[in-house]
């Protein structure tokens, strides 16, 4: 294996631990929502709300540090990035009241954005073509296994033991630790290599001429409303309907990111031989019968049947990878790969991440819980629906798949 190869190997499962860390740190409030909630007397507003507060500094700090990034390079945004997110989710266990939780939440939001494009940028830019799919979802998939698998299982234990103030700041350790090694690891491009050429502002603004970048901004709101709807809402539907304790819905979510955790390693490397839109519609209707799933009492009597089904049907993951990274840099200048993402994170996270886990509290105040569920479900159907749209960015020699162009008008 020559040097290259090495430190691409070395890279992906550097940036695979760190982004672990960082949804470990985004998720834990989710899934400590019941223990947290009751003390601080929060309604189902007010948990969404929490939600929503990171996601819209996530949304915003993602698109602007990723397009800096593009000028300046990777480390010098990414590594203080995940320093400042750790040190903020350990503060998350320091907190008195719901209005300094949810200033904690919004400045994690600011300094965990940032890891996000930057992160998948520098993994595309080191990564050759027929890898690039497998290598962004092995490294998204981390926040399957931790964030989606690990987290509710490890927070929800902590919490029952010891607390929900000791589980926010065991989440914030991993984070220090990767900083420093980041620090240590990362490497500059090299000289000549056309990455961060300073692009202009009307250059910037270019990109949306590509109707690719627009479909996938959509298409990441579809993807992030299923997300959060199912994560904000499910462990409530679970406990507060169902009436099963927390720790079920723990686990439960745990066997749902575990899932998350191989099928978005699998599906996005099938991707780079069979295409993007194929999988992506696949994955769309797959992701519908994880919310369904939740909302039949009978599977509750076999807890192990409802997490194998959960289990190989959450596909959450891999759709990040295809609609947030690989579109959309597939569809834009090379320069411009940091701002692509961040531009399809930026509308996902505030249609998505912030919209709707607060529409989804006011519905379920009026509604009930179950209605969250139906709204995760419908969202997948609108990436369905988007992803028919899409123009495919790797056609596959065993598909007739249309050639590539992405422009407005094209």
């Amino acid at each position: 294996m020559d040097r290259s190869r090495r430190y691409e190997a070395s890279l992906v499962a550097m940036l695979f631990f760190t982004w672990g860390t960082v949804f470990l740190g985004r998720m834990s409030a989710l899934y400590l929502a019941p223990y947290f909630a009751p003390e601080f007397h929060l309604s189902h507003g007010q948990v969404g709300t929490v939600a929503s507060a990171l996601a819209i500094t996530w949304a915003v700090s993602t698109f602007v540090f990723g397009a800096l990034s593009d000028r300046v390079g990777r480390k010098p945004v990414l590594v203080p990035a995940i320093f400042a997110f750790s040190v903020l989710s350990w503060a998350s266990g320091l907190v008195h009241s719901f209005l300094q939780l949810l200033l904690v939440r919004a400045l994690m939001g600011a300094a965990g954005g940032p890891a996000w494009s930057t992160m998948t940028a520098l993994i595309e830019e080191s990564s050759p073509s027929d890898r690039r799919g497998r290598n962004i979802g092995f490294v998204v998939s981390a926040a399957a296994l931790v964030g989606l698998a690990a987290a509710p299982v490890l927070t929800t234990q902590v919490a029952t033991r010891w607390g929900w103030r000791p589980a926010f700041i065991a989440t914030a350790i991993p984070g220090l630790l990767m900083t420093v090694l980041l620090w240590k690891f990362i490497k500059a491009p090299a000289a000549g290599s056309g990455v961060h050429e300073k692009p202009s502002l009307s250059e910037y603004i270019s990109i949306l001429r590509y109707r690719n970048i627009w479909l996938s901004c959509l298409g990441a709101a579809g993807f992030m409303s299923w997300l959060f709807a199912v994560n904000v809402f499910a462990p409530l539907y679970i406990t507060e309907v169902v009436h099963e304790p927390a720790t079920t819905a723990g686990f439960l979510l745990g066997a749902s990111g575990l899932g998350s955790f191989f099928l978005g390693f699998l599906l996005p490397s099938l991707s780079d031989r069979w295409g993007r839109k194929p999988l992506l519609l696949v994955m769309a209707a797959m992701s519908a019968i994880v919310p369904l799933a939740f909302l039949v009492p009978a599977l509750y009597v076999y807890p192990l049947v409802l997490a194998f089904i959960v289990f190989i049907a959450n596909s959450g993951q891999a759709i990040a990878s295809v609609v947030l990274v690989l579109v959309p840099t597939e569809s834009v200048p090379a320069q411009f790969r940091a701002t692509s993402i961040g531009l399809a994170t930026l509308a996902g996270e505030i249609l998505g991440g912030t919209v709707t886990p607060i529409l989804a509290g006011a519905l379920a105040q009026r509604h009930g819980l179950a209605v969250t569920m139906w709204l995760a479900t419908a969202s997948s159907g609108l990436l369905f629906l988007i992803t028919l749209l899409l123009r495919e960015t790797r056609p596959a020699a065993m598909f007739a798949i249309e050639p590539v162009g992405s422009r407005v008008g094209e």
